[in-house]
């Protein structure tokens, strides 16, 4: 099956994005973190987390005390990953393992009681074809009564077609870089398409120097946007059956203002 470029999410080609994802204030405080720390630790056995990237999920679970898989495809990211866990101790180390993968073509040796695709990594999988690959590899890690929990979030109905998203819109400033830096990004959807069910994004980092100088670095990618019964036909044609539907992480039930949608499955038969 051909890989799609678009199914990296522009990490690897622009280096930026690994250097500043964990000074981001959304993802350094997101919600999802103890939601999935309990899912690892009831698991009773390995995980394996799919877009893993910096570890913010990954670090955390290795330190209750789970062994944990995580599979990215961008180098870039990963390497992040690996120098924050050479400063934590050998007994994390020990249960962590870190693979450059695809997460749409895809076969481990070693089989998990949970497997996790956190934070939108799926919504970088474009095709139906892929999405559907991506969901039967991760059937075959499965171990026997294990548990696939799948985060994408609930499309408000104006992103999908009002102009006004086109224009910059500030997600965080000033925040405190090495190097006597500051840091600032915005947010604008560049291009819609309805048709094939995703928009054209932009993450735009404004680095401010020591100087007074500027840069401004614009992350430019796809992202897919889902609905409920859509991804549960994608889910029962790939083998599962799907246990829950959340929709947020407190574990309450999907409504129309929710801003999650959480599926919770287990292989079928």
């Amino acid at each position: 099956m051909r890989t799609s470029p678009h199914d990296a999410g522009g990490y690897d080609s622009r280096s930026f994005v690994a250097e500043f994802y964990d000074f981001v204030p959304a993802y350094s405080n997101r919600p999802d973190a103890a939601f999935y720390l309990d899912l690892a630790r009831a698991a009773a056995g390995a995980t394996l987390e799919l877009g893993c990237g910096t570890g913010r999920l990954l670090i955390p679970i290795a330190r209750a005390g789970v062994e944990i898989v995580g599979l990215d495809r961008s180098q870039a990211m990963l390497q992040r990953c690996r120098q924050k866990l050479e400063t934590e101790s050998e007994a994390v180390r020990s249960r962590t393992q870190l693979v450059n993968g695809d997460m749409t073509d895809f076969e481990l040796k070693q089989r998990f009681q949970l497997v996790i695709a956190p934070f939108r990594c799926f919504q970088h999988v474009l095709a139906v074809e892929r999405q559907i690959a991506c969901l039967r590899c991760v059937r075959r890690q499965l171990a026997a009564g294990g548990t696939f929990v799948l985060d994408v979030f609930q499309v408000q109905a104006a992103r999908m077609h009002d102009t006004a998203f086109m224009q910059e819109s500030v997600e965080f400033e000033g925040v405190a870089l090495s190097g006597g830096r500051t840091l600032k990004r915005t947010f604008r959807t560049a291009a819609f398409h309805r048709g094939e069910q995703y928009n054209d994004c932009e993450l735009i980092y404004y680095v401010t120097k020591p100087d007074g100088g500027s840069e401004r670095l614009v992350h430019a990618f796809p992202l897919r946007y889902f609905f409920r019964y859509e991804v549960e036909h994608l889910l029962a044609r790939s083998g599962f059956a799907v246990e829950d539907v959340f929709g947020d992480y407190d574990r309450s039930p999907l409504a129309d203002d929710s801003p999650e949608m959480i599926f919770v499955a287990k292989a079928a038969g």
